[in-house]
């Protein structure tokens, strides 16, 4: 299944709406955007990504329609699934545009060392 282009274009749309700077990305199979050379949000088949800060990361947990990112097997660190039913709206979609933009602002990437 293609990633959900409709979602990639709301997300695209807030993006733009509050003025941040970012890149698309082909990644995982779906669309991703980067901020500041980040990987904060996007679209895997019809479910939103998004990278968030570790204060957010557990209390978010608690939230219905939220899951931890797990796509290669292994949960990745600060990443989130949101199903569909939680960003039916604009403002839904809203919250989350603003989670993974305060990553992409404040956040912090430990790059790994390359192998020699």
């Amino acid at each position: 299944m293609a990633f959900d282009e409709i979602l990639s274009l709301r997300i695209q749309k807030q993006l733009i709406a509050v003025q941040i700077v970012f890149i698309e990305k082909k990644m995982f199979g779906g669309n991703a955007f980067m901020i500041q050379d980040k990987m904060c949000i996007g679209v895997i088949k019809n479910q939103l990504m998004l990278r968030v800060m570790e204060e957010f990361y557990e209390p978010l947990l608690e939230d219905n329609h939220v899951s931890p990112m797990n796509f290669t097997g292994k949960t990745m660190k600060n990443f989130l699934f949101v199903e569909p039913e939680g960003f039916t709206t604009e403002e839904e979609l809203s919250k989350w545009v603003k989670l993974a933009v305060d990553f992409g602002v404040r956040g912090i990437v430990k790059s790994k060392k390359k192998k020699k």
